[in-house]
């Protein structure tokens, strides 16, 4: 993969699988980011990979963010508004840490199969055992570093484990070109094909590169 540009500005960000998400995609790619909230990955994209990036999000507030950075994003949602892109319009499709808050994940990634030549996806993990060990201890669901919400004011509406996901890449034909789980404070990432059972348990974050 190609450094970034000379001289460009790396934006900071906390978010490891941001971070591993950029090292995936070509530079100059077309992109899109699905839920792009304030714009950090197309930012980044745009310092490191030199991407003709688009955004896409939900939120007033997160569009209007966007736009102050400089970025070219529309107000509009996932689980609606892509059946408005034409087929292979975008070289990547990218949506992070969204997919559980999407209303119809399976018919959300079959258009992201559909507009975009591969798809990038990061989620939490809710297999992982410190979530099962919450769950099962105390009876309650689970706060942690990678799922912060309560119960009762969390996006997420579709919980959804690595295996899970797996399993929803076969249902829809989709091929698995990378796959890394980030985990121990998101510090570290391997590729866990030959040992999903292990990484559904103790993977907190993965991410995933698919094409048809």
């Amino acid at each position: 993969m190609n450094a970034h540009p000379v001289n460009a500005v790396v934006p900071a960000t906390s978010r490891v699988d941001l971070i591993a998400i950029s090292q995936l995609v070509t530079a100059g790619a077309r992109v899109l980011d699905i839920g792009c909230g304030d714009g950090q990955l197309l930012k980044l994209l745009e310092a490191t990979r030199g991407v003709d990036g688009r955004g896409i999000e939900i939120s007033q507030k997160g569009v209007n963010e966007c736009v102050a950075r400089g970025l070219s994003v529309v107000q509009g949602d996932a689980d609606s508004d892509l059946v408005d892109y034409p087929d292979d319009a975008f070289d990547f499709v990218i949506l992070s840490q969204t997919l559980q808050a999407t209303h119809r994940p399976r018919i959300v990634l079959e258009q992201m199969l559909r507009i975009g030549r591969k798809v990038i996806v990061s989620f939490p993990n809710f297999g992982n055992w410190r979530v099962r060990a919450v769950l099962g201890f105390t009876g309650k669901m689970p706060v942690t570093r990678n799922l912060p919400y309560s119960w009762y004011d969390t996006p997420n509406i579709h919980f959804c484990t690595i295996r899970d996901f797996v399993n929803l890449c076969h249902e829809v034909d989709a091929k698995i070109e990378t796959s890394m789980v980030l985990h121990r404070g998101g510090q570290k990432s391997v590729p866990f094909a030959a040992a999903l059972w292990f990484w559904n348990l103790f993977g907190q974050q993965a991410v995933f590169l698919l094409r048809r």
